[in-house]
């Protein structure tokens, strides 16, 4: 703490703080109570995925993309494989790309349930957490099931998916579909007209639709201030054309606003994962194209050519033609983007990613600017950064 003047002095909050979710420091200039000034100091996290994926083959760089938004990994393997898969020139089969929706929106539940918890417990409010948690769990069981592990699955792949579902993955899921939208009803109940919780979030942290598009907010940010942007409308991938769902939007772009958009969103996300089942195509679940697909296992043991293959394919990895590209989806925290370059290679080039959290991060100063310093944490929690999405 540094004194600057007779009316203001300079406090770090963080980086070991428990409501900034995760190693981030804040510079905060305060006047009695109140912030005038905040400067984000991030890095802390820095772990430099893009520069390894210089240095690992395309299928080799799936288990890092997990570890940047580590609480929706399996959006971050997508991003990073359909930016491959344009480059390849490869289709991905229809089971494939439904089942990659599917598990996607169970992700998106989960960490929308998650940010649920973790926001109220930093208002203040413990009793929501335990629900949203009980929930979380039966969600990372269905990704245990699918890929043997519960978050970082590695589960989609360049080329399509690590395996198919197996048999217990339908049940799972349409319990999941059918009993998930009452779960989400008792936690609107738990806190949407509490008294306490209005008071810490209507009218706080209010940014407009103007200043959340110049400040590069996308997700839940942006859409609580009435923008309807969303990347699966806007610029549908992997068959989310073929889906009918709404895109949630508020009217004062404050944290309750927020907090309502995530709500239904949840909701949203149901109803996709319910149609999604509902139309679940048949057939394979990774591309046929060799350039990518390994042989079929019984081909090893009579051809010779086919094991030559395989062998290559698992040693050096494919090689992805020259060029360039950009890939966008809609990640529960906004839009996440691959910018790839190849040289023709079996390893990227070059890989930048427009992760959303750093973006809605550069708002959070405009946001907090004149608020109470209690309310710096209900802002933080309301644009639900994940450090690992922003140091990369």
């Amino acid at each position: 703490m540094v004194q600057l003047d007779d009316e203001t002095m300079e406090l770090n909050m963080g980086p070991m703080h428990p409501s900034t979710h995760g190693v981030l420091r804040l510079v905060l200039e305060l006047d009695g109570e109140v912030v005038r000034e905040c400067r984000p100091d991030i890095g802390f996290l820095h772990t430099g995925f893009e520069k390894s994926f210089e240095s690992h083959t395309w299928q080799q760089c799936i288990p890092f993309t997990d570890r940047m938004d580590y609480l929706a990994p399996l959006f971050n393997n997508l991003g990073f494989s359909l930016a491959a898969e344009r480059l390849l020139g490869v289709e991905v089969p229809a089971r494939a790309q439904y089942l990659r929706v599917i598990m996607c929106e169970l992700t998106r539940v989960a960490s929308h349930f998650l940010w649920y918890g973790t926001h109220a417990l930093d208002l203040g409010a413990t009793t929501p957490f335990v629900y949203a948690w009980r929930e979380r769990e039966k969600l990372l069981d269905i990704n245990e099931l699918v890929s043997g592990v519960r978050m970082h699955t590695s589960f989609i792949r360049v080329g399509g998916l690590l395996a198919d579902v197996p048999d217990e993955f339908y049940a799972l899921v349409n319990e999941v579909v059918r009993t998930f939208p009452s779960f989400i009803d008792q936690y609107e109940l738990l806190i949407t007209q509490n008294p306490i919780w209005l008071e810490r979030t209507r009218g706080i942290g209010v940014i407009t639709p103007d200043d959340a598009i110049a400040y590069g907010a996308t997700g839940p940010t942006l859409r609580g201030s009435g923008v309807p942007y969303d990347l699966r409308k806007a610029q549908p991938y992997s068959s989310y054309d073929h889906f009918d769902f709404d895109i949630p939007i508020g009217s004062r772009g404050d944290v309750y606003d927020r907090y309502l958009v995530r709500m239904q969103e949840a909701r949203e996300s149901l109803k996709i994962i319910g149609q999604a089942m509902d139309n679940l195509p048949g057939g394979p679940v990774n591309t046929s194209d060799r350039k990518v697909a390994l042989p079929p296992r019984n081909e090893i043991n009579t051809s010779m050519e086919s094991l030559i293959h395989h062998f290559k394919l698992v040693t050096e990895g494919f090689h992805v033609p020259k060029g360039q590209v950009y890939q966008a989806i809609e990640s529960p925290r906004g839009e996440l983007g691959f910018y790839i370059v190849s040289d023709g290679g079996n390893r990227p080039y070059r890989c930048k990613v427009r992760a959303p959290s750093f973006s809605n991060l550069s708002a959070l100063p405009h946001m907090v600017r004149d608020e109470l310093i209690a309310d710096v944490v209900a802002v933080i929690g309301s644009i639900d950064i994940v450090l690992g999405d922003v140091d990369r």
